[in-house]
């Protein structure tokens, strides 16, 4: 190089240098050369100053000369590849600093030309994702280039199965700078039942507008990310199996065990409504009627009366009303029935009677005491000087005896039911009674007697 002119200051070199242009992570160098104008020998310590000073160097960084010679020496500059160290112009200087005259110490300045260089650094997180329709993915870019980008994805997919949407679609990055986006991936229809889907597809990253550079770049080719999206069937494998299981059960239901059942339905109700034998010379089948008023048992071709009786004979029973009604004629006699309704004090023991009347004999095969208050204390049933039953009120609200022979009770001879009554018991009224009461219905076939 031609040395400048010389300093007017003792000691003063002769400097220069040429302008130069670097690109980042390279190397590139220039040089000045400096002269002794001075009648001394001079020291000269060089020293790269600026925003060059990190990546720059001086080669060698100190010289001595003899007056009147000169010599040259090298600036290096290694630029790191870093998004620090921006593109375009930079200021250059270099302190030379006379060791015998310091305060003839100058800086030389030039210019270095630093290059371009793009850089994409892009992550796809997660890159497996399930859903029914669609999936979220975070897309993580930053600029390690050092000139603003504005960025562009493309996403690619074998079929057209799948949308895509970026949020933002093409964000601009400053050197250094970071940025997360949002992918939305979304399939058409969804999938009802089987095998889960795999949709593969790939998000290719780019500097939006500057296609031509970017392939002149060979650090801006960037392999395509891979991702997959995972369709789930709505409806899992798990319930088909689940529904075949039930459609066999229902089927089996209507075509084996509901026939079964109503079959054993059928033949249960016809079991229960076939007729009780009865003795010779009766007809079964018939139901006891449910009489009312004074108790009274109607004879063939309707002579005599059956009344019932009280303790003292006078055909009733103190606190106690009795009623028979009328059946229809049966063989030698008829369906007849009785109903002793019996009230008792607290803490006192009443009977009342139905009494068989004169010229008759009463078959007795069915009897019903009602409970109906849930009194608590003892019931007994006699027929005539027989003991029939004695059961305790609080164990029963109704209670029923059927007989297929019939106990025949004669002429005067009476059906009593006596109460203690040790505690009255809650109708459905809700109030407690003031005593017991118990109702005792009796029927079966009256007939009269020959002589």
């Amino acid at each position: 190089m031609t040395p400048s002119p010389a300093s007017s200051s003792p000691g003063a070199p002769s400097l220069d240098i040429p302008e130069a242009t670097v690109a980042p992570g390279g190397t590139a160098t220039t040089s000045l050369t400096v002269r002794n104008d001075s009648d001394i020998v001079e020291a000269y310590t060089l020293e790269v100053v600026g925003d060059c000073a990190a990546w720059a160097t001086v080669d060698p960084p100190r010289v001595s000369l003899y007056p009147g010679t000169s010599e040259t020496v090298t600036v290096r500059l290694e630029p790191p590849r870093s998004p620090e160290v921006r593109a375009g112009e930079m200021p250059l200087g270099v302190r030379v600093l006379p060791a015998e005259h310091p305060e003839a110490v100058r800086v030389l300045e030039t210019t270095v030309h630093v290059e371009e260089f793009r850089e994409l650094h892009t992550e796809l997180a997660p890159r497996r994702r399930r859903g029914w329709l669609r999936g979220r993915y975070r897309l993580a870019v930053r600029n390690q280039g050092n000139t603003p980008v504005q960025v562009g994805f493309t996403p690619g997919q074998a079929g057209e199965e799948l949308a895509f949407a970026f949020s933002p679609a093409e964000p601009k990055l400053e050197p250094g700078e970071s940025a997360e986006v949002g992918l939305r991936v979304r399939t058409g229809k969804p999938v009802w039942f089987g095998a889960p889907v795999v949709w593969p597809f790939t998000v290719d990253t780019a500097e939006s507008g500057d296609e031509e550079e970017t392939q002149r770049d060979p650090s801006a080719v960037r392999a395509p990310l891979d991702a997959e999206f995972v369709q789930i069937p709505v409806f899992p494998k798990w319930l088909l199996a689940v529904l075949a299981v039930l459609l066999a059960l229902l089927l089996a239901w209507f075509t084996l065990v509901r026939p079964a059942v109503r079959s054993a339905a059928k033949e249960a109700a016809t079991e229960a409504v076939q007729p009780r034998p009865t003795p010779p010379g009766e007809q079964a089948g018939q139901s006891p009627g449910t009489g009312s008023g004074a108790g009274s048992g109607a004879q063939r071709g309707g002579q005599g009366t059956g009344a019932p009786s009280g303790a003292g004979g006078d055909g009733s029973s103190t606190g106690a009303g009795q009623s028979a009604g009328d059946g229809t004629v049966i063989g030698g006699g008829q369906q007849s029935s009785a109903t002793i309704d019996l009230q008792t004090s607290g803490g006192e023991t009443k009977a009342g009677t139905y009494r068989v009347p004169e010229g008759s004999v009463f078959g007795v095969t069915d009897i019903v005491v009602a409970n109906f208050q849930g009194d608590e204390g003892v019931l007994t049933i006699s027929f005539g000087d027989r003991k029939i039953t004695t059961i305790a009120l609080e164990t029963f609200r109704n209670q029923d005896y059927h007989w297929v022979t019939p106990i025949k009770i004669p002429e005067n001879d009476t059906v009593t039911v006596e109460v203690t009554c040790d505690k009255p018991g809650t109708p459905a009224t809700g109030r407690r009674a003031q005593g017991c009461h118990e109702v005792l219905n009796v029927s079966g076939v009256l007939s009269r007697t020959t002589r």
